[in-house]
């Protein structure tokens, strides 16, 4: 998001996560800024049951944990290196006076923001209300927007990423997509989900 030119002339760093290492928990305060420069990093809770509720999953290019930034709060979930990961990381002080210097930037940074604020809502609702196959379809349909394709989408998650995405089991991921193919809601081609 960030180009990397910008982020070391305001004083950012690149660091080495290895894969399964912490990057920061639930609950600390919020003194810096992400960017994965390399690798994938998972965000989730825990729920009291002890199973993981994924708020998301960042790649290449990608920032995340912003919000607790702009709000002063602490973060909502934990941040995870799922690989060998490179991440470029920025004082919480540098990177504002980054956005202040590139307008262009922070425009960019709000829009990300309520694309995420959507999102939530979306899964929000789907979690409290609606059965499986909504939710998936949901998720899924939400994913093909965010590329503004109008053909055909190959969706890259797993079936047990997109039971952390929407708090069901992977058994019933599995089921509610078979039930969705039937109804020709989304198509699988060589165990490809395509929507």
């Amino acid at each position: 998001m960030i180009p990397e030119d910008i982020i070391h002339s305001f004083g950012g760093s690149l660091k080495n996560y290895s894969k399964d290492r912490t990057i920061f928990n639930e609950g600390e305060r919020a003194d810096f800024y992400f960017q994965i420069k390399k690798g994938h990093v998972k965000m989730f809770n825990m729920t009291e049951e002890g199973k993981e509720f994924v708020q998301g999953f960042f790649e290449n290019g990608d920032s995340f944990g912003e919000p607790p930034l702009f709000g002063a709060f602490k973060y909502p979930a934990t941040a995870l290196a799922l690989d060998d990961s490179e991440i470029y990381v920025l004082p919480k002080a540098s990177f504002f006076t980054l956005l202040k210097t590139h307008p262009e930037i922070h425009l960019k940074f709000t829009k990300l923001i309520c694309k995420r604020m959507i999102y939530k809502a979306k899964i929000a609702r789907e979690v409290s209300i609606y059965p499986p196959e909504h939710r998936i379809l949901t998720l899924l349909h939400h994913l093909k927007g965010s590329t503004k394709s109008d053909s055909s989408f190959e969706v890259q998650l797993t079936r047990q990423q997109i039971s952390d995405l929407t708090g069901l089991r992977v058994e019933t991921v599995i089921r509610a997509i078979k039930k969705l193919e039937k109804s020709e809601a989304l198509s699988i081609i060589d165990r490809k989900v395509f929507i």
